[in-house]
């Protein structure tokens, strides 16, 4: 008796596992014979691209902000201090190095602040 259900639990378990890959999304396709299939959709994970992206814009322009209020020999002593640090503080500091994208984001800020 207990043979007789092995076809029937292995077709159970194959509707059970089909059914929870479509709980994250179903792609639906109509045959050629006008039947409509839903098909669990292939997943990929997604990298945040936009998200990482905004947030290394957001640091450049948060340093200019801050190369533009303090001026060039201000920032530049507080980095050194920075790099005198613990090395946390010496992470920081190579990350708020001056670069191009630094001065010319202070640079169009001083234009647009007095």
């Amino acid at each position: 008796m207990a043979q007789a259900n092995v076809p029937f639990d292995k077709r159970l378990k194959r509707i059970v596992r089909r059914h929870d890959r479509m709980s994250h999304g179903v792609v639906k396709t109509v045959t050629a014979d006008g039947l409509i299939v839903a098909r669990p959709r292939a997943y990929r994970p997604r990298f945040p691209l936009k998200g990482i992206l905004a947030l290394v814009v957001t640091g450049f322009v948060f340093k200019g902000f801050l190369f533009a209020s303090l001026g060039d020999q201000a920032y530049q002593e507080r980095v050194s201090v920075l790099s005198a640090g613990s090395v946390m503080e010496q992470a920081g500091a190579w990350v708020m190095q001056p670069d191009v994208a630094t001065i010319y984001i202070a640079d169009k800020v001083k234009t647009i602040m007095p």
